[in-house]
């Protein structure tokens, strides 16, 4: 059997800003991207600096390659609702802060944001999505492109090489079954595990240096603990979510029943006596039901919400990174 190696995200957060570490992350992205990358620095922006608080659901690295761009990678944990928006709020962010006052528009950096998920984010059944700007006509079938003169000055061949481009991976959607370079890479991110037969770039050197046995009493101490946080976490949300679950359909069913026999009898009363009867409660009693689901499920997904954000307030974790990991406001968690 494989051996365990170090979790991703908390390579990233100790391991992986070592420049002897670079090679790693450099495979990594050679594989996501498609193309050669390497590493020229580790940087610090407003946006990716590190707390010290294991608990934190998610963590982030900012990289420049030896071409200038930059490459946010971030791993998230926990459910976020407005995760798309703070996606494109990082990369706007990277790209003002990183153009100096005064240069010309032609000055700024090509990003690339990597979100490595593991939770359910939107609606999909792929486990890797790509998405980047492309101007395409609305009477035409052609795509607007650049110039000839915009091509040589700027040494690109798309409009879509300016644009921040992003990539979603989502983790849990992964079949296990590595078909691949870029598999072996999300069979590691999914399992902690490096099969003796993968070849992906950066995974021979991850399979060396992130094992858990190579870490220092101390940092192995602080591993044992992150991962004793991260499994307390997951195991709140998968509770709150079961219980959530179970009162919306409960609440659902108790509704559906009151508002199909409502429904019922006073289609029943317009349309006729007998038939009006028989037709109205059975059309009552299936748009009470389907009612009662969605209601049902709305309150649950509320009351999952409610009850993590008060067993992490019970907790003594902070305010703003409860708001951040629920989605509920300020107020609305100040009053739990």
């Amino acid at each position: 059997m494989p051996q365990t190696h170090i979790r991703f995200d908390w390579a990233i957060k100790k391991l992986l800003r070592n420049k002897a570490n670079h090679v790693v992350l450099a495979g990594f992205l050679s594989e996501l991207l498609g193309k050669q990358v390497k590493i020229q620095s580790i940087l610090e922006s407003e946006s990716n600096q590190q707390a010290e608080d294991d608990k934190l659901n998610r963590v982030d690295i900012l990289a420049e390659n030896d071409q200038g761009e930059l490459i946010l990678i971030e791993v998230q944990n926990s459910t976020e609702q407005d995760y798309f928006h703070r996606m494109l709020y990082g990369t706007a962010k990277l790209i003002t802060e990183f153009l100096e006052k005064g240069d010309p528009y032609s000055k700024v950096k090509k990003v690339y944001s990597v979100n490595v998920v593991y939770f359910p984010l939107g609606q999909g059944d792929d486990y890797i999505y790509q998405g980047k700007l492309d101007f395409n006509a609305l009477h035409l079938e052609d795509k607007l492109g650049l110039s000839v003169n915009q091509k040589k000055l700027f040494n690109i061949k798309e409009v879509s090489e300016i644009f921040p481009e992003y990539y979603v991976i989502k983790v849990n959607n992964f079949n296990d079954v590595a078909k691949n370079a870029l598999d072996e890479w999300i069979y590691f991110l999914k399992k902690s595990q490096i099969k003796e037969e993968f070849k992906a770039q950066g995974l021979a050197e991850a399979k060396e240096n992130l094992l858990v046995d190579s870490l220092s009493e101390e940092e192995r101490a602080n591993y044992v603990r992150f991962m004793e946080n991260r499994r307390y976490e997951i195991s709140i949300i998968e509770g709150s979510r079961s219980e959530g679950r179970l009162e919306g359909r409960e609440e659902g069913r108790l509704e559906g029943r009151e508002e199909g026999r409502l429904e019922g009898r006073e289609e029943g009363r317009l349309e006729g006596r007998e038939e009006g009867r028989l037709e109205g409660r059975e059309e009552g009693r299936l748009e009470g039901r389907e009612e009662g689901r969605l209601e049902g499920r709305e309150e649950g997904k509320l009351e999952e919400k409610v009850n993590i954000a008060r067993t992490f307030k019970l907790k003594g974790i902070d305010i703003e990174t409860i708001a951040e990991a629920t989605g509920l406001t300020r107020e609305e968690i100040e009053k739990l």
